[in-house]
């Protein structure tokens, strides 16, 4: 998983499986925690995550593809958007199903509950992205230090390890079949640092980039 420069974005890559579906509720959870979301709203991020990757999951694409998420925030427009992409042709569709069909209302949830949503082609044409906006007015700015997933970290950051602090000098996802998602932070002294995704770790900016803030 990876975030941005000033954590306004976190993308993570998931497995074609079942199990991705719960594991991107527990990480947008902490991600959006971490921003402030009002409990409202993220609930019903999680709901329209969960819909969009098992609309993902469910495409027709090859099996040994990913399906790639990314949360952002807008703090000054103060909405939350959701991005979910796979490499299956075709667009989805609104559709109502038959009493008798036990699915197929995922996308009548996202266009009932999002403020907008849309479909986009991806880069080099293979595949779309599905995203949905959310009006998340609480959204909150970052203080200089402060507790975050370890999802959140990010390489222009300072991380505390070891009683110390440490520089980050790279943070990269990690995916091992039956294991939840975790990160491997490489560090500017000393061995890097694997550790879970939603486990919280304490960080600030570096002095020189605090001062351009």
């Amino acid at each position: 998983m990876a975030g941005s420069p000033g954590s306004n974005e976190v993308t993570f890559q998931l497995s074609n499986c079942r199990r991705s579906v719960p594991r991107t509720r527990a990480l947008a959870h902490a991600v959006l925690g971490e921003w402030g979301v009002a409990q409202d709203v993220l609930d019903v991020a999680e709901l329209l995550l969960s819909e969009l990757v098992t609309n993902a999951l469910r495409a027709h694409a090859p099996s040994n593809q990913q399906v790639g998420v990314r949360i952002a925030r807008s703090t000054a427009d103060g909405l939350l958007r959701l991005e979910v992409s796979d490499e299956a042709p075709g667009r989805p569709e609104v559709r109502t199903p038959s009493d008798d069909e036990t699915g197929g209302r995922g996308l009548l949830l996202v266009e009932a509950l999002a403020h907008r949503w849309g479909v986009e082609e991806r880069e080099g044409g293979t595949g779309k992205t599905v995203w949905a906006e959310l009006k998340a007015p609480d959204i909150i700015a970052e203080p200089a230090e402060r507790e975050v997933a370890a999802a959140m970290v990010r390489p222009d950051q300072l991380v505390k390890v070891w009683g110390e602090w440490r520089a980050v000098v790279s943070a990269r996802s990690e995916q091992r079949d039956g294991d939840d998602p975790a990160v491997l932070l490489s560090l500017d002294e000393g061995p890097a640092l694997r550790v879970q995704a939603t486990e919280p770790l304490t960080v600030r900016q570096r002095e020189e980039d605090a001062g351009n803030v």
